[in-house]
């Protein structure tokens, strides 16, 4: 874009923040690390400023290095996540929570990512099955809940490799995964299948399944599980009896996102 091409702007106008933007934007599924003179060529800033840039996300922990490679965080995720409270999506989830919790008669709920841990933002409870109180603002690590699971699965191979190389898994029961290659392998497999479950990971007694909610464009923005005792509940049991269940409840989320961007966008 030339000079006379670009759209006049105000006195408000902070470029630096547009920069830090495209710096940011400058990554992707193609790119997902870059050098230096790279990240310069992609956002046709001078090599100084891109350094600028970048070591400044360096320090606030969007981006990380290697002193040669950059490339983004899970935490630029939280950028995502304003979108997301603002668009509405605990108010849009929560009924459907309560159909899908009726339904069920299990406890369902909704989270999204921010930074390593999985954070609740919607939460409809029948009985409590945890020995930890699950509210609204609840976190826990990603690795070791199935919506963890499903979050990560949504990353690209660039950040889930970033993630698993800063990881401390940590052995919440006798059942949860703390190796690296353990966690990948049912990371990619979640991709694959679509869905997580997790067996008495996190607390034991506790079986979790969770699948993702996705934007129009397809990616994946949040996560939404349904948990059950692992006493009355086999493995067969929650794919069986919880999967579609679960899965038509994310379809109807999805699709009344999908209705607020449109009326929005409309107005």
């Amino acid at each position: 874009m030339t000079t006379e091409d670009a759209p006049e702007r105000g006195a408000h106008f902070v470029q630096s923040l547009e920069r830090g933007l495209t710096v940011i934007r400058a990554f992707s599924a193609e790119r997902p690390s870059m050098t230096l003179s790279e990240v310069a060529r992609a956002t046709d800033l001078t090599r100084a400023a891109a350094r600028r840039f970048l070591l400044t996300l360096v320090d606030l922990g969007y981006v990380r290095t290697d002193g040669r490679m950059f490339c983004l965080t899970p935490r630029v995720l939280e950028l995502g996540y304003a979108y997301v409270a603002s668009a509405g999506l605990p108010d849009v989830a929560r009924p459907h929570l309560e159909d899908l919790s009726r339904s069920v008669r299990e406890s369902a709920s909704v989270s999204v990512m921010e930074g390593d841990d999985v954070l609740y933002v919607a939460r409809v409870a029948t009985t409590r099955i945890m020995a930890v109180a699950i509210t609204v603002g609840t976190r826990f690590p990603a690795a070791a809940t199935s919506m963890g699971r499903v979050l990560l699965a949504g990353f690209d191979e660039g950040a889930l490799t970033g993630y698993l190389d800063r990881v401390e898994l940590q052995p919440l029961t006798r059942f949860t995964i703390t190796h690296t290659a353990g966690l990948r392998s049912e990371i990619l497999k979640v991709r694959e299948q679509g869905y997580a479950i997790v067996d008495q990971e996190l607390e034991e007694g506790l079986r979790s399944l969770a699948a993702p909610i996705r934007d129009t464009d397809g990616k994946v923005i949040a996560a939404a599980n349904v948990s059950a005792h692992a006493n009355r509940s086999s493995i067969d049991d929650v794919r069986r009896d919880l999967l579609p269940a679960l899965l038509a409840t994310t379809a109807r989320i999805e699709a009344d996102l999908a209705a607020v961007a449109r009326r929005d966008t409309s107005r």
